[in-house]
């Protein structure tokens, strides 16, 4: 399977860059706002918490940031696969590695890039800034080096200090290799392992799996210079001499034949076919060589059907990703205060992620990926966003901690330190990675009605270039083209494909349809011909009409209702169509739909209702399972009103109609969102927060969503808008490039 997405070096550093420098920000977590909040976190309330901590050190967990805090550490000698860069240029990587930390565990990081390549100063450096954090990652240190930072820090240091270029890649190859073995029925201690590539990843490997019960002599490690055998001289090291076997094998092919498994952390290329023929049954094969992997697995399953393939690509199967690790392991560590990731926790990690990829996959993670996951050969490894992991590893990395004597303060209550990592996930980042994947599985053909506006066609190349499917852009060659070379993207113009109305050889067929359609409603040949052939968005709907494109994105340059009352000459997408806007809020992990936010004026009750079921099936869609509260200034019939009756009575439509979803109502916002508030209402249907909120009318839908955008600075994305026989998006004309391209890829989804 081809990777076909595509990263400019423009859209790289747009992403660095826009809206700000950098890819985090520091946010205070206490109030901020008066005198009183001002002494309290300063001088003089600091004070007590400073003298708790002097009187006893562990206190620091109770009252600072300690406890949640990884440091992430490089001094950018081994980048990536630059190379040796330098501690500045290694930068953007760990503030990835920093925000990858928060995404998938919620552990705050910081990055410290140190300008040197002394061992000794770096461990130096990094001990004295014990104090401030619970954890230290090291990140992109080149060998031997790393090894002896690490060993140092280790005795030094009473926190976990973890080098995630050895222990990540080994947990989870070790949780595949669990995998593979399982399936091929073979016992660790009975395997022949070939490793190619003795750097730092490479040995942590070896080490991980003889902890795991693989035999010293079976394990055959192999370099640029052939086998690593005893007695050999030529290019050694203390840490490869650790691992030098007993064997007459002197090459990589030497030592391939009959072996069980092959662990590749090396380069393109280095096992052929041939290779891979002379191995045992089954042969479980790990090319880990990124960018690409020492043998393809289209090359290996060509020779040998049997074998289990893994790589460390997302377009392959079975990736080995360290983020699948890392940011549990510290999760587990920092919430038992450990002083150490030992080899038990480690072990514990990849037994966890193995027995995770065993289980039933949540449909859910399924319609992420556009298709059904189950445990075989190719799923062996979880995935990165299966919403299980930060609530599964963590707990068995803790006990292990526990069970080792790696903690200071053991979790007494297991069942509920499940619940509070439950609570960390972020459900937003999961609904847009969902959308995200299945998009790329869709590839559908997607219309940009306004190829005449900047900003749609950056978003028209980010969905070409991602991989997503085929965009067409709707507007003229010559001006296409001007716009794309002032964004710096000049050479996406042969990729796009450019439909000038002027110029389709479908025009007559446009005209015909959209004459039939609207002959009867005022409009004669020449108001339909400057209808088909000059306006943008009414063309773009005849497109998807004809089967021109699969679907269709517009609505950056004009007001959204002004854009569906011109789609309305192509599709029936009125309130009595059964069209609805449903617009979905992101703000601090939560995600709450407005609706409707673009067709209904003023509904009454059985539009309500209407709403509520549309809205239901756009979260459903999403993997949410929906709770709809019909607001009013009114709860549950106080303050009388009449202006609150039909929000009442839209339940009882509901009642009739026997919804098969939660929904209750009349009530007033903080009823619906706040459980303290809703907890005064004990008859209240829903079991948790409204994540659906159905409003009085347009306006109040508009002021809502425009108040927590500009107030909270909540994502916005939609209306979305549902009940149309074609998958169609509206933007509004503040959309951003990204706020475009999430549209697109809820049309090629067909959300709604």
């Amino acid at each position: 399977m081809a990777d076909n997405s595509k990263i400019t070096p423009e859209e790289a550093l747009s992403y660095h860059i826009d809206p700000v420098p950098g890819k985090y920000e520091i946010v205070a977590t206490k109030p901020m706002t008066t005198q009183r909040d001002l002494s309290l976190a300063y001088s003089p309330g600091v004070a007590v918490p400073v003298e708790a901590i002097a009187d006893t050190p562990e206190a620091a967990y109770d009252y600072t940031t300690k406890g949640n805090m990884v440091a992430v550490v490089s001094n950018g000698t081994a980048i990536l696969g630059l190379g040796n860069l330098g501690a500045l240029a290694s930068k953007p990587v760990m503030e990835g590695k920093s925000v990858l930390f928060k995404r998938f565990a919620d552990v705050n990081a910081v990055d410290i890039e140190l300008d040197t390549e002394d061992p000794e100063e770096i461990i130096k450096a990094v001990r004295l800034m014990g104090p401030t954090f619970g954890g230290v990652n090291l990140e992109d240190i080149k060998a031997p080096e790393c090894f002896i930072i690490e060993q140092r820090l280790k005795e030094e240091m009473d926190i976990p200090v973890f080098h995630d270029d050895q222990h990540g890649t080994a947990v989870i190859c070790a949780a595949g290799l669990i995998n593979a073995l399982h399936i091929s029925g073979k016992k660790i201690e009975d395997c022949k392992i070939v490793l190619n590539g003795a750097g730092a990843a490479g040995i942590a490997c070896l080490e991980l799996i003889k902890a795991m019960g693989a035999k010293h002599d079976n394990c055959i490690a192999c370099d640029s210079k052939g086998v690593i055998y005893q007695g050999r001289t030529e290019g050694m090291n203390q840490w490869k001499s650790a691992h030098a076997a007993q064997t007459d094998a002197r090459t990589l092919e030497d030592a391939m034949k009959g072996a069980d498994v092959f662990l590749g952390v090396s380069v393109k290329g280095a096992v052929t076919p041939e290779m891979v023929a002379s191995m045992g049954d089954n042969p479980v094969i790990f090319a880990m060589a990124n960018p690409d992997p020492e043998i393809t697995p289209e090359e290996a399953h060509a020779v040998r059907a049997d074998a289990i393939v893994a790589t460390g690509r997302s377009d392959y199967p079975n990736q080995v990703n360290n983020v699948l690790g890392f940011p549990y392991l510290f999760r587990g560590a920092l919430d038992i205060h450990a002083r150490a990731i030992n080899d038990e926790m480690k072990i514990a990690c990849a037994e966890a992620l193995a027995e995770l990829a065993r289980e039933d996959v949540p449909d859910e993670v399924a319609m992420a990926y556009g298709k059904k996951l189950a445990f075989g050969r190719d799923y062996i490894i979880p995935t990165p966003f299966d919403p299980r992991l930060i609530y599964t590893i963590p707990p068995a990395v803790a006990r292990a901690g526990m069970e080792t004597g790696a903690a200071r303060r053991p979790i007494v209550d297991m069942e509920g330190y499940q619940h509070t990592l439950k609570a960390r996930m972020d459900p937003t980042a999961s609904v847009l990675s969902g959308i995200a994947a299945r998009a790329k599985a869709a590839q559908a053909r997607m219309i940009f009605a306004e190829g005449d506006d900047e900003r749609v066609l950056r978003a028209a190349v980010s969905y070409q270039r991602a991989g997503y499917g085929k965009a067409m852009v709707v507007g003229r060659e010559q001006d296409v083209k001007e716009k794309l070379e002032q964004a710096g993207l000049g050479d996406a113009f042969r990729e796009l494909e450019v439909v000038n109305a002027a110029k389709t050889r479908h025009l007559e067929a446009y005209r015909s349809f959209l004459y039939q359609r609207l002959q009867r409603k005022g409009f004669d040949a020449h108001d339909i011909n400057r209808l088909a052939q000059r306006d943008r968005h009414v063309f773009s709907a005849l497109m998807l009409a004809h089967g021109h494109g699969d679907a269709l994105v517009t609505g950056a340059t004009r007001k959204s209702a002004h854009v569906l009352e011109l789609i309305n000459h192509v599709f029936d997408a009125k309130a009595q169509d059964g069209a609805v806007g449903v617009t979905a809020l992101l703000h601090k992990g939560r995600i709450v739909f407005i609706a409707d936010t673009l067709v209904h004026e003023w509904p009454e009750e059985e539009d309500l209702a209407n709403i509520a079921e549309r809205a239901a099936a756009v979260a459903r869609s999403l993997g949410i399972e929906p709770r709809v509260a019909f607001l009013s200034f009114s709860t549950f019939g106080y303050p009388v009103s009449e202006r609150a009756i039909k929000m009442h009575q839209a339940s009882a439509v509901l009642d009739k109609r026997g919804a098969d979803f939660e929904y209750d109502g009349e009530m007033t916002v903080d009823v619906a969102l706040n459980p303290t508030a809703m907890a005064k209402y004990p008859f209240c249907r829903l079991t948790g927060p409204a994540n659906i909120l159905v409003v009085p009318a347009r306006h109040s839908a508009s002021i809502s969503v425009k108040l927590m955008q500009e107030m909270a600075g909540a994502t916005v994305i939609g209306p979305i808008l549902a009940g149309v026989d074609k998958p169609i998006q509206i933007c509004g004309t503040v959309s951003t490039v990204n706020d475009i391209l999430n549209m697109a890829l809820l049309a090629a989804c067909e959300v709604g």
